[in-house]
């Protein structure tokens, strides 16, 4: 009897479909079409959370932990805050512009969170705080707002948009390292991918 070897469907690739690479940053002019109507529909909550993940860099793990003694002092909203990052174990700091301390402080009000309370807390009973999932979906909601196009974008979006900015305007390497928290320079480099966007801009401005 003759047996044919058994004949299995080939898996599909699990990025079929999809975009992969760096996620772009966001433009100014993007940061404040989604600020201003976040805050012209009195999304409290997001306002914040959207204002503090431009300002922290932090990776969204780091960034849905976050608890209010992480940003405060007694009532105060610090101006400065420092962390211990999951990924690396390193501590990182941020700075808390004041358009982010007045969004902060009225989330923090309006939910009358306590200083062990985290900053952003989930609607699930099965979890404290939002998570990497659900920041996820808000980050691509907020994209959708503006009329971007979703694949396009994701959470280290957010963490990329204020470094690409300070970039491009001091070509200060190091200080971004320090922002984002690398330990190698070689890091900050691919993750911006800014070899790339040098050169094309080079490219740009020589003709021949």
């Amino acid at each position: 009897m003759l047996y044919l070897p058994l004949l299995r469907k080939p898996q599909e690739p699990w990025n079929k479909g999809k975009l992969v690479g760096q996620k772009p940053p966001l433009k100014l002019r993007e940061i404040w079409a989604i600020r201003i109507q976040l805050q012209l529909e009195h999304r409290i909550k997001e306002v914040a959370l959207f204002n503090l993940a431009i300002d922290s860099k932090l990776r969204s793990c780091d960034l849905v932990t976050l608890r209010v003694r992480d940003v405060t002092n007694g009532n105060t909203i610090l101006p400065r805050a420092m962390i211990l990052q999951q990924k690396t174990k390193q501590p990182v700091q941020f700075e808390i512009t004041e358009q982010t301390r007045d969004s902060l402080s009225k989330w923090i009000a309006f939910q009358e969170l306590s200083s062990s309370d985290y900053l952003f807390s989930s609607r699930l009973h099965d979890s404290s705080h939002i998570s990497t999932r659900q920041y996820a979906r808000i980050v691509h909601k907020w994209i959708d707002m503006i009329g971007l196009n979703t694949t396009l974008y994701g959470t280290h979006t957010m963490r990329r948009t204020k470094v690409t900015l300070i970039y491009h305007r001091t070509k200060n390497l190091r200080a971004i390292q320090l922002l984002l928290g690398h330990t190698k320079l070689e890091s900050t480099v691919r993750y911006l991918g800014i070899e790339v966007d040098d050169a094309l801009e080079m490219a740009e401005q020589t003709e021949v």
